[in-house]
């Protein structure tokens, strides 16, 4: 599996990384120390690639670094918090619940 190289691109308001020439994306808003991811783009190949969660985890990862809450809102993220909560629980504002 290639290894991911993450870039906030705020121009377009999403998190990227290239796998193969193609990108895979968490689009997102920002808001007052939080951050909504919103949509997840991603090939179905690069799924079965186990790069879903790769990716997911990488932005979370790096939101936790930046000490900034989110807020899950496409369902891929959610999914993959709820099947993580113990490492990502802190990321959740309060008063939000997966």
């Amino acid at each position: 599996m290639e290894e991911l190289t993450l870039k906030k691109n705020k121009f377009l308001r999403q998190f990227e990384a290239l796998v193969d020439n193609e990108l895979i994306a968490i689009e997102f808003v920002e808001q007052e120390r939080k951050t909504f991811l919103t949509k997840m783009i991603i090939s179905d190949h690069l799924i079965e690639k186990g790069y879903k969660d790769k990716f997911i985890a990488l932005v979370l990862d790096q939101l936790k670094e930046d000490e900034i809450k989110v807020v899950p809102t496409c369902k891929e993220v959610k999914s993959f918090m709820r099947g993580n909560k113990l490492k990502y629980a802190d990321l959740l504002p309060v008063g939000i619940a997966l």
